[in-house]
């Protein structure tokens, strides 16, 4: 597994928990780095911003994922499927290293890992449909992020 991909993982699994359980995210996190520590500083940095960038975002990101998965309310998504998503459209919108095309790709290979079989394609199909009105989900989740 390639490094940045791992620490998307890490990032996946703070926020799956912080979602199901409720435990804190710091905490959370922390295990997690002392249970399977990341090779860099940089790559420990990278899930940092991308859990701490999530979570107080949450309820804009998954209004946005609800808007381009209606067949779907957000609390029927699995929580991993939904935090894949979650993670996707924070690094789109607020990630300029990472670029569409990568986070997609990138989602899709997390579902593949954690989710099930049908995970993959419905994370593809979602944020395909999110890549397709990237100026309107950039303005509305800016907007979002500005009043936090």
């Amino acid at each position: 597994m390639k490094a940045r991909t791992r620490a998307r993982g890490h990032a996946l699994q703070v926020l799956y928990e912080v979602d199901v359980a409720g435990h804190r995210p710091g905490e959370v996190f922390q295990y997690w780095l002392d249970e399977n520590p990341l090779p860099s500083e940089r790559l420990v940095k990278f899930a940092r911003d991308i859990i701490f960038g999530v979570l107080p975002l949450r309820d804009a990101l998954d209004s946005c994922i609800g808007r381009y998965a209606p067949e779907w309310p957000i609390d029927q998504i699995s929580p991993i499927d939904r935090n894949i998503l979650r993670i996707a459209l924070w690094e789109i919108v607020f990630s300029p290293d990472t670029p569409v095309n990568v986070a997609i790709n990138e989602a899709v290979e997390l579902a593949k890992v954690y989710g099930t079989d049908s995970s993959p394609r419905f994370v593809n199909g979602v944020l395909g449909s999110i890549a397709r009105n990237l100026n309107s989900v950039k303005q509305s989740l800016q907007s979002a992020a500005k009043g936090k």
